[in-house]
């Protein structure tokens, strides 16, 4: 009979990956460093290929530990659900989610009324912050899921969803049109804020920061008062607002990858029956959109 590959490795190794650190992973996990990386040698012995690249100090994965990675948080999951299938409590208690204001008005609703009837006797915590901040109180142990814009590779969530960014004026207004465009974005830290200026750049296009501000209804009230244009995702777009064209002067932008991330520092059911509630959420809300275009 073929040998089976250890849980216990396998949520060892997703706490490495979701961390980005061995030493923090062990935290985690509440193994030793050394007890990390042997049961992380042990489960490349089993598969019989390598899963971490040595690059200095820092441990990148190889092809097949990209490939591994999702067999890996699907067998963790699974557990989970085992287990909570076969307790007699209901779930209850506290679970904790951040989400970007960005996202906040169009997943919010779907997102809380699927989770709150399967699960009444949950209280579900929400803190709306930008992703690099949800990032923090993920890694702070203060959030157990983050719905996050996984633009730059700079943490390996869980990709679930891609929207098109867009750059965005009042219908109103023709703001877009001014010699030294006004903008209003994010903060310096925001990918899209980053993403903008340096199309505008490429273009030699003058330009002035008039607004920046984390939040997005600060923005979007710019955007509609006529005051600046503003780039947003499909699901910030508002009534008032119109999508602007190359053909205007303004540059296809690269679409945002939605992911979802997790505490790596407990897998909960509260948590997985959560992070399914999502992803089922935004599907319908994808299968919604298209049958009304």
């Amino acid at each position: 009979m073929t040998a089976l590959i250890d849980i216990d490795q396998l949520r060892t190794f997703v706490a490495i990956v979701e961390t980005g650190s061995f030493t923090r992973a062990a935290d985690i996990v509440h193994k030793t460093q050394s007890a990390v990386s042997m049961q992380m040698k042990r489960l490349e012995e089993r598969l019989g290929r390598a899963i971490f690249a040595r690059d200095g100090r820092a441990s990148k994965l190889t092809e097949d530990g990209e490939r591994l990675l999702d067999y890996a948080r699907r067998i963790v999951k699974l557990n989970v659900e085992a287990l909570a299938a076969f307790s007699d409590t209901e779930l209850s208690g506290r679970v904790r989610l951040g989400v970007p204001d960005d996202y906040a008005d169009r997943y919010l609703p779907e997102i809380m009324a699927r989770f709150s009837r399967a699960y009444p006797g949950v209280e579900l915590t929400v803190i709306c912050e930008p992703s690099v901040d949800l990032i923090e109180r993920i890694d702070r142990n203060e959030l157990d899921l983050a719905i996050v814009t996984n633009c730059d590779h700079a943490r390996p969530a869980e990709t679930f969803r891609r929207e098109r960014l867009l750059w965005v004026t009042s219908i109103r207004h023709r703001t877009h049109t001014e010699e030294r465009l006004p903008l209003a974005l994010g903060r310096p830290s925001c990918a899209w804020r980053r993403i903008a200026i340096e199309r505008l750049e490429t273009l030699a296009r003058p330009y002035r920061l008039l607004y920046s501000s984390s939040n997005a209804g600060a923005v979007a009230a710019a955007v509609l008062a006529g005051l600046a244009v503003s780039v947003l995702p499909e699901s910030g777009l508002r009534p008032g607002m119109r999508v602007l064209s190359a053909a205007e002067g303004f540059p296809e932008l690269p679409s945002c990858r939605i992911g979802l991330l997790r505490n790596a520092h407990d897998s909960s059911a509260l948590a997985e029956a959560l992070a399914e509630h999502i992803v089922s959420s935004l599907e319908n809300l994808s299968e919604t959109t298209q049958a009304a275009q």
